[in-house]
């Protein structure tokens, strides 16, 4: 296996400094995979999930949500959010940033580079999608839904995948049914993985130990969609992987 190699930067949307963070092989990499964190932002666990993606072959970076870097304060990460979000256009603006940064950095041609997100990214990568970014893949882990734009038939150019938990309070079922409505009308070639009595962000270990009621670790579902979204990047970017590199 080639060894990782990591690299800490800025980069800039407007006026606003943002710092990513990225991990690559030291071999050309398969594809090139933004991450893109929670509401709290670029955390120790999504620098973690950086390294193991490039030990996988992957040129992987996180991206930054605020330019504050990691947020500790649940409050201080939602009304910065809640901000974020007052405007779509820019929102979505903040990644397409974040994307060009690491087609920049790998080198990479869009049709060998994803998207992934966990909670509040989660969205953010749906919204990617929705906007139209030419992508091979987007993946949401526990992500919210809803849009303020849905998508119009033939906009959406990359492959989705949708991996959540079923008693996820924060995604009730009629948010998941317009959802899929959604991308019927848009002719999305979109997956739904969903994990029935599995809350909210079932993929941080750490959530358990949260005081938060809709979050909690799920060992089993944190596994399943691992292993669903290399089975989509081996389809995506027809890579094998050998059996010690699982």
């Amino acid at each position: 296996m080639s060894s990782i190699e990591v690299q800490q930067f800025t980069y800039r949307h407007g006026d606003v400094e943002l710092s990513g963070y990225m991990a690559q092989p030291s071999r050309y990499p398969r594809a090139g995979i933004l991450i893109v964190p929670t509401i709290a932002g670029p955390t120790k666990l999504m620098f973690d999930r950086a390294r193991w993606l490039a030990s996988l072959g992957y040129s992987a970076m996180v991206c930054d949500l605020y330019g504050k870097g990691a947020l500790e304060d649940i409050r201080e990460a939602r009304k910065l959010a809640d901000a974020l979000r007052a405007d779509a256009q820019y929102y979505r603006e903040r990644f397409r940033c974040a994307l060009e940064e690491l087609r920049t950095r790998s080198k990479l041609a869009n049709n060998r580079i994803a998207a992934i997100g966990y909670c509040m990214g989660g969205e953010i990568v749906l919204e990617m999608a929705r906007g139209g970014e030419d992508i091979a893949l987007v993946v949401s882990f526990h992500g919210l839904l809803a849009t303020p734009l849905p998508a119009k038939r033939g906009v959406i150019k990359s492959r989705i995948l949708v991996c959540h938990g079923r008693a996820d309070p924060l995604v009730p079922p009629k948010q998941m049914r317009a959802f899929l409505e959604e991308m019927d009308i848009a002719g999305a070639d979109c997956h739904v993985h969903i994990y029935s009595g599995v809350l909210h962000g079932f993929t941080d270990v750490s959530s358990t130990s949260k005081s938060l009621e809709a979050v909690r670790y799920n060992a089993s579902a944190d596994r399943q969609s691992k292993a669903a979204m290399l089975s989509m990047f081996d389809e995506v970017f027809e890579t094998k992987r050998t059996a010690d590199q699982y």
